[in-house]
């Protein structure tokens, strides 16, 4: 059973830019403007609700919202939104093939344990994911021993039993509550003394074939280190070239940025496109184009600020199909087209 039955069944919606609260709305960037906005107005069955635990709801307070990624084949038509809270994760897969109108239907992402006789779930915020042909990769916590997994979407299963539980329980398997359950197929670690410290970022090259994977680690505000970005290649399959123990092989190439907490990663071609939160006041972030002639910055507003991208970056994914580039804060997602970004560059 694919993405494609979640779809099926997808039976929330979410609100078109109009319907969206004021906050939500002033939480979209300020230039380049966002051409398609819509909100997460709350997923019913809220954490500790007896209808449907294992999923944001109403109470979204305990589930943060993080990366999204446009689908696997680099169009628009299908949306993963990632949530996670301190002990589970799951993804929004969003049918956006009808601007006019988008739903969504939740799966609680697992993890095998016991030899595969059983799964927990994945207690890792998503800070980043990306999606190429039929592999979902996503950014693993520091709790946690690896530095990324990769879900088939092709291999997602259907709970059988509606409890707060995760994994086997009696009379079938449980996903907190949530109807669908996607285990990861594989996990990876960095080689030799650990050149990937734990991911935060990632981006997907589609302009290369096949395409490329980018890596950026977070380094918090004030600290003097630079921060590390890596690119690797991806096999046919879409998942990371590997050594026979599963450590990711070298990374193709290496740069570093004295830019800190840097929240999105995009490479397209020799060029970089970079989202990172700033800790100002509003909470606005930054996003800049790095390429071989030196960086631009999107500057905004009578004052030529800098600080013109979304509240609360998150990571950054571009469907070539339409010229889109998408992106989440809060729990709004948004799109922007890449030549209006590019326009926005100062």
């Amino acid at each position: 059973m694919g993405v494609d039955r979640v779809l099926r069944g997808a039976d929330h919606t979410l609100a078109s830019a109009d319907d969206c609260t004021g906050a939500q709305r002033h939480a979209l960037p300020v230039a380049p403007a966002a051409t398609r906005a819509y909100c997460f107005t709350g997923f019913p069955g809220a954490p500790g609700s007896p209808d449907s635990p294992g999923s944001p709801g109403d109470d979204t307070a305990a589930w943060r919202p993080g990366a999204v990624s446009v689908s696997g084949d680099g169009t628009a038509r299908v949306l993963a939104s990632a949530w996670s809270r301190g002990d589970a994760a799951g993804v929004a897969f969003v049918d956006a093939s009808d601007p006019d109108h988008l739903a969504y239907g939740w799966a609680l992402l697992a993890v095998a344990v016991d030899g595969g006789r059983d799964y927990r779930a994945l207690a890792s915020p998503v800070t980043g994911m990306v999606w190429d042909r039929d592999t979902l990769l996503v950014t693993a916590g520091e709790r946690d021993r690896a530095a990324l997994y990769a879900f088939d979407v092709r291999r997602v299963l259907r709970a059988s039993v509606d409890s707060a539980a995760v994994g086997r329980v009696p009379g079938g398997w449980s996903a907190a509550g949530a109807p669908f359950v996607l285990p990861a197929v594989a996990s990876y670690r960095p080689a030799g003394d650990a050149h990937l410290p734990g991911p935060a970022g990632l981006g997907l090259d589609r302009s290369s074939t096949p395409a490329s994977l980018a890596v950026s680690e977070r380094v918090p505000a004030g600290d003097e280190r630079p921060t590390r970005l890596w690119r690797y290649r991806l096999g046919v399959d879409g998942l990371p070239l590997t050594d026979p123990v599963s450590h990711l092989t070298a990374p193709d190439a290496a740069y570093t940025t004295k830019a800190t907490e840097v929240r999105g990663v995009l490479p397209y071609g020799s060029r970089w496109y970079v989202a990172r939160a700033t800790g100002a006041s509003d909470g606005r972030g930054m996003l800049w184009r790095q390429d071989p002639d030196g960086s631009q910055v999107a500057r905004c507003g009578a004052d030529d600020t800098r600080l013109c991208w979304s509240e609360a970056p998150q990571s950054l994914s571009y469907a070539p199909g339409t010229g889109e580039l998408w992106s989440q804060s809060g729990g709004t997602l948004f799109a922007v087209p890449l030549a209006a970004v590019d326009s926005a560059l100062r």
